[in-house]
């Protein structure tokens, strides 16, 4: 037992570092039993649970990063969990909840499906962890995981909102998770939206349109409110990379003009 005040002090300090410390972690490791949970009810057929809890998971996996950066615990440690978490809440869970819901009459081809899906996560969160200090913070090398794993959990939870049957689109829940498996794998540039300052002042506009986003749009029809979301997000990297094709064609067109 530490006798001196300065001891008691130092005692502190370190407890409540150390309780910091566990803080992103926790959100982390709440965000990793959601995907197990989704797993769960996926092998129980209670699919719509498991869609809910695919969102649940995006919502806690934001929350540790934010929370490590506001509190300055960011640590290697942290960062491998997280890759570990969401490798099991946007990689594993997705493809079984789609194979189990959708793909399975297909045969061998529903699962080989799913195992593509499950294999570009893998891909793409080792592309991200190699690769985090090289790219631009602005955009993301591919679509993210957890973009990724929410089409698919979004296309679940609204076609059982409308008590559509996943046997019976079977090959559109192929092309929904094909689509998403190789973009997570490809270079198409997605806005990360990391530059975005939460301290800094906004127009009210723009606060106004989040409060509607919030707490209008997405309680009217959270299911399709949501999927049209990612769908939008999905798209969106094609055509921020049609525009930088035709930016580039004709900034070079330009060029060979005024050279000759």
């Amino acid at each position: 037992m530490p006798d001196s005040l300065p001891e008691r002090i130092v005692l502190k300090s370190r407890l409540r570092r150390r309780g910091i410390y566990l803080l992103p972690n926790l959100f982390t490791t709440a965000a990793l039993f959601a995907g197990f949970y989704a797993v769960v009810q996926a092998m129980n057929e209670n699919f719509e649970y498991s869609a809910i809890a695919i969102f649940i998971a995006m919502v806690l996996d934001g929350l540790d990063g934010r929370v490590a950066r506001l509190t300055g615990t960011q640590s290697e440690f942290g960062a491998e969990y997280d890759s570990m978490s969401d490798m099991v809440s946007f990689g594993v869970a997705p493809a079984l909840i789609a194979y189990e819901w959708a793909l399975k009459d297909m045969g061998q081809w529903g699962w080989i499906v799913a195992f593509i899906y499950c294999a570009c996560a893998a891909l793409r969160l080792a592309r991200f962890n190699t690769n985090i200090a090289v790219v631009d913070k602005r955009f993301f090398q591919g679509l993210p995981s957890p973009a990724a794993a929410a089409l698919i959990a979004g296309l679940v939870w609204v076609t059982i909102n409308f008590q559509v049957q996943g046997n019976d689109i079977s090959w559109l829940a192929c092309i929904v998770t094909l689509f998403a498996a190789l973009t997570m794998v490809s270079n198409i540039p997605y806005y990360s939206g990391k530059e975005i300052n939460l301290r800094r002042r906004v127009p009210f506009f723009t606060i106004l349109l989040l409060v509607l986003f919030f707490f209008v749009l997405i309680p009217s029809h959270p299911p399709l409110v949501l999927f049209c979301l990612f769908v939008a997000y999905g798209l969106s990297g094609y055509i921020i990379k049609l525009w930088r094709f035709g930016k580039n064609k004709r900034n070079s067109g330009s060029s060979e003009s005024s050279g000759s």
